[in-house]
């Protein structure tokens, strides 16, 4: 077996070197603990459509570290169920687990404050990386992480114990946290979410923190943090870009069907004040999600290769549609939710606030409500009300 040790020094050394990688317990853990081992039984890597399985017995030992120890987010099964084990040629698919590259780990580990003594709970166990690296820093009876994929879970807990550490590994919806452990110290997501969970707050002490991706759509979303108060509520602000696979239980289903007919029935046509293709952009995304947390940006193509754009709303039964023509966009819209009236007046109110980003939002959880804003700019001010 080829000894990692020099791909851990570097790994370190490259993460500190970019300023992901701050605090020295971390550090010894990233230099202590073996990414590979988690990576069993293979990856998959992005061929731009299908997927290359990678195996640990399939491919050179040297290869494989060098794959173990690069930059990307290594994707570990496809469709809930295919592992890189099972099949000898590329393959389509949805990623359904992955780890994470090192660079994210590390800055949301680092973004957690953790110290001696802390107990933390991880919703999300994925390889079980991340955990190694928490259980190295803080022991492993400190440390619970919650797996929604028994399959996944009992990969991850294999590779946990190869290595001695006895963590709380737990196989179950994340969402609902683990009360037995409780109270925590801190919680960390590694899965995205429409809202942070009131059961996570309860869960968690006074003063403890709470670090979490909230948003629905693939990419716009933000990493929050808050801090747990002594109501049971919880307050602080986005700290930064993040993007993950988004909880099963909350996961989007994509729209499907007849688009046209989805959008037959019209209330309004306009043209827009702002382009709708502000949407590929980061902080738009988000601010779209705020304005319209339901809404679904959808991209299909006519059968003259024709674009068109559209947000959807399944449950408020709404939509947008926008056609350009001369530079010009055109929205027309249907339902009983203005989508684009409501994401465009976001949009134009943050272009004249001086396109503040992403880590200027704040929000407070209370049980009844999600409150986002960005100060100084009563126009940007989003409460979601839970139902």
């Amino acid at each position: 077996m080829t000894d990692s040790a020099p791909e851990r020094r570097r790994l370190a050394t490259a993460l500190a070197r970019h300023g992901d990688l701050i605090s020295p317990w971390l550090r010894a853990a990233v230099e202590a603990v073996p990414r590979e081992v988690f990576l069993r039984p293979g990856v998959f890597l992005d061929e731009g459509g299908l997927w290359k399985p990678v195996t640990a017995a399939g491919t050179e030992p040297t290869e494989w570290l060098r794959t173990a120890y690069g930059r990307d987010t290594l994707t570990t099964q496809l469709d809930g169920h295919l592992t890189a084990d099972q099949t000898a040629e590329s393959v389509a698919g949805v990623p359904t687990s992955s780890s994470t590259t090192p660079a994210t780990v590390v800055r949301m580990i680092e973004n957690l404050d953790l110290e001696p003594g802390h107990r933390v709970l991880e919703i999300g166990t994925g390889t079980g990386y991340s955990s190694a690296l928490m259980c190295h820093g803080l022991g492993a009876e400190n440390v619970t992480t919650v797996e929604v994929d028994p399959e996944v879970a009992e990969r991850a807990d294999t590779a946990l114990e190869s290595l001695g550490f006895s963590a709380w590994t737990v196989t179950g919806d994340g969402l609902l946290g683990y009360p037995r452990n409780a109270p925590y110290d801190r919680v960390i997501a590694t899965c995205a979410v429409r809202r942070i969970p009131h059961t996570w707050i309860l869960q968690t002490k006074p003063g403890g923190t709470i670090l979490a991706t909230v948003g629905s759509w693939p990419y716009g979303t933000g990493l929050a943090k808050v801090i747990v108060d002594d109501d049971g509520n919880a307050e602080g602000r986005i700290a930064g870009r993040s993007s993950f696979m988004q909880a099963r239980a909350q996961a989007v289903v994509p729209v499907a069907g007849d688009l046209s007919a989805r959008t037959a029935y019209v209330d309004s046509e306009r043209k827009t004040k702002v382009p709708p293709t502000l949407l590929d952009d980061w902080m738009p995304a988000f601010l779209a999600q705020l304005a319209a947390p339901g809404a679904h940006l959808v991209r299909a193509v006519r059968s003259d290769g024709t674009g068109l754009l559209y947000l959807f709303d399944p449950d408020r039964e709404s939509f947008a549609e926008f056609t350009a023509q001369d530079g010009r966009w055109t929205v027309r819209q249907g339902g009983p939710v203005p989508l684009w009236d409501r994401i465009e007046g976001a949009l134009v109110a943050w272009q004249a606030a001086g396109h503040p980003e992403i880590n200027s939002v704040r929000l407070r959880v209370t049980q009844a409500s999600h409150r986002y804003w960005i100060e100084g700019t009563s126009a940007l001010t989003w409460e979601h009300v839970l139902a």
